[in-house]
């Protein structure tokens, strides 16, 4: 069976050095390593980490050192971050969490993940990104946390849900 394409964000990333969200990150890092699913990766998540610390930027370098997928950040995905702002799904302010969204959108991958519950991981503004993504004629976009991609972050009673 063929892995899962998983889009990785920046906050995914550093959440494997956050208390609060290192249990469900460093599992889907081990996901990777595991090859039960396969990093995707973009420019701008490049140009993220090479801002974050030295922590994030060496785990950032590790998971595209293992073969994951690198996505551009190109005209159409700058023109489908327009439609979203024009819209009014984020401001312009948000325009790289829509950037993220634009680029695995245009890639179709199988998930995204993102620990950016405010303008990412959240029902509203999924269900107006992929309101646009299929009028653009793209598909919709799965996109939830690390907690609902990897099983080696659970409890053994989490493991059914």
């Amino acid at each position: 069976m063929k892995s899962l394409r998983i889009y990785v964000d920046t906050s995914v990333l550093g959440g494997c050095f956050d208390p609060e969200f290192e249990r469900w990150s460093v599992g889907l890092i081990e996901d990777f390593r595991t090859s039960r699913f396969r990093p995707v990766l973009s420019e701008l998540t490049a140009a993220e980490a090479l801002r974050a610390p030295d922590c994030v930027r060496d785990l950032y370098a590790e998971v595209l050192d293992q073969g994951a997928e690198m996505l551009s950040v190109d005209s159409e995905a700058l023109a489908l971050r327009e439609i979203y702002r024009s819209r009014g799904v984020l401001g312009i302010r948000f325009s790289a969490d829509m950037l993220h969204i634009a680029v695995a959108t245009i890639a179709d991958v199988d998930v995204l993940v993102s620990w950016n519950f405010r303008h990412i991981v959240r029902l509203d503004k999924i269900r107006l990104f992929n309101g646009i993504n299929l009028e653009q004629g793209y598909k919709g976009l799965t996109i939830c946390s690390p907690r609902e991609v990897t099983v080696l972050g659970r409890d053994e009673g989490d493991q059914g849900s």
